[in-house]
């Protein structure tokens, strides 16, 4: 995480597992360090509610859920919190943000920025419209050039209240790399893909166009890569997202000491698609069977 630092990447954004433990050790070592030199690392963390409890939600159950990810990150207070709820169906979603909105303006936990996870254009426009325009910043969601979605809707509503939208799912589980150019189509079953994957694997084969469409895909990203001295596909893909107004930042999963990626990542700061790269992209994307 150190070496991520020193390259550019001052953010890290996970809650799944002990990462939001491992973080905490990271910063903490860092701090203990006392190197002045190194940029002060950025910690995005979520709460997500994916079964609510039978009783009300009260300011003291929501500081209870923001000591413990200020524990786990052995911080006294929290970057970028991140709120997720599941059940649309049960509106207590607006007193939890009532309530972290309170705990942010009152001091008392420390809490930076306040953000959402996978909420909808619906909601999104919803809470931003009670609370006012700037009360949360970000919004994460899925998008890429295999995931559209965020262009149909979330797009205006970023831009009509001032949001953010940090991505994940850029680089589709990795098929958005040079290795799977020219490469014939997985089988899910017995191929040795993540988890990750597959879920992408699925997008790719039914909603998007399929395998030969995105074969084209990749074909124009390499070409557009070469057009810049070789950068890869996935700094291609990266940027293109990164290049739409309403993104603040892109989520680029890695897994610590086994593919981390540092050298090529650090690429995508300083390319600038050109109009002509523009068009290529869209011509392929207009060939889709769906929008998705």
């Amino acid at each position: 995480m150190k070496r991520y630092l020193q390259y550019g990447f001052t953010t890290f954004a996970d809650h799944y597992g002990s990462s939001e433990i491992l973080y905490g050790q990271f910063r903490k070592g860092l701090l203990a360090s006392a190197m002045p030199t190194t940029p002060r690392p950025i910690g995005a963390t979520k709460w997500c509610v994916f079964r609510s409890p039978p009783t009300p939600y009260s300011r003291k159950y929501v500081e209870e859920a923001v000591r413990e990810r200020m524990s786990r990150t052995l911080s006294d207070g929290i970057d970028i919190l991140q709120f997720h709820w599941q059940d649309y169906d049960d509106p207590r979603y607006m007193d939890v943000i009532q309530h972290l909105l309170d705990i942010k303006r009152d001091g008392k936990l420390r809490i930076d920025e306040l953000g959402l996870v996978n909420f909808d254009s619906r909601r999104v426009d919803e809470i931003c419209r009670t609370f006012g325009s700037g009360a949360l910043v970000t919004n994460q969601v899925q998008f890429s050039l295999v995931d559209t979605r965020p262009l149909y809707g979330m797009a205006s509503v970023c831009a009509k209240h001032q949001i953010k939208l940090v991505t994940y799912g850029t680089l589709c589980g990795g098929f958005l790399a040079d290795k799977w150019l020219n490469k014939p189509q997985p089988d899910p079953y017995f191929d040795s893909l993540t988890p990750s994957q597959r879920k992408y694997l699925d997008v790719i084969l039914g909603a998007w166009g399929g395998w030969e469409l995105f074969q084209t895909l990749l074909s124009v990203l390499r070409a557009i890569g070469d057009r810049h001295n070789g950068l890869s596909i996935s700094n291609v893909a990266v940027r293109w997202v990164l290049d739409h107004q309403f993104v603040a930042a892109v989520i680029v999963g890695a897994r610590l000491g086994v593919a981390e990626h540092k050298d090529d990542n650090a690429h995508v700061f300083g390319l600038r698609l050109s109009q002509q790269d523009r068009v290529d992209v869209a011509s392929v994307l207009a060939d889709r069977t769906d929008k998705i």
